[in-house]
């Protein structure tokens, strides 16, 4: 069951990718959930003391083992375990310790974003707000407009 909740994730992860169905004309900040994540962010960041980097796409991510291995970009294959949670500290799914291969290309934004920054063995937590996620839609159980936690682990870049 585990092993299918995975797949149903990086399925997930994968259709995510299609734009929102909000107003073409309607600017980002204009989107009702947006404003809404950066004020949850800034408080899970204080609760949590987490010192991190916010990048100006607004994913806050915190490197906790840069890596030293090959280093992810945005076109890069990899092998990554994760644990995704919500804010709430609620897992919604995650990995085994092998983790899950996929291109970072096919994923969501902050997912591509992120780990982009970690080198083959390297960990980080992404907290990625919707905009960078699965935007205002509700996918499987993921309610939209959630701001999303993954740890992750890039185990290799293939």
């Amino acid at each position: 069951m585990k092993h299918l909740l995975s797949a149903l994730l990086v399925m997930t992860l994968f259709i995510c990718c299609k734009k929102e169905s909000n107003n073409s004309s309607e600017a980002p900040s204009e989107i009702p959930y947006v404003a809404k994540n950066e004020k949850e962010i800034e408080k899970y960041v204080a609760e949590k003391g987490l010192k991190g980097i916010k990048s100006d796409s607004g994913l806050y991510y915190v490197i906790n083992d840069p890596g030293t291995g090959a280093q992810a970009t945005p076109q890069s294959n990899v092998t990554v375990a994760y644990k995704g949670y919500f804010m709430d500290g609620k897992v919604f799914d995650q990995s085994d310790e092998k983790g899950i291969s996929f291109g970072l290309n096919q994923v969501v934004k902050g997912w591509t974003e992120g780990i982009s920054y970690l080198k083959e063995g390297g960990s980080a937590l992404l907290v990625i707000p919707a905009k960078l996620g699965y935007g205002g839609s509700d996918y499987a159980s993921i309610p939209g407009g959630s701001v999303l936690i993954f740890e992750v682990k890039l185990i290799s870049v293939n």
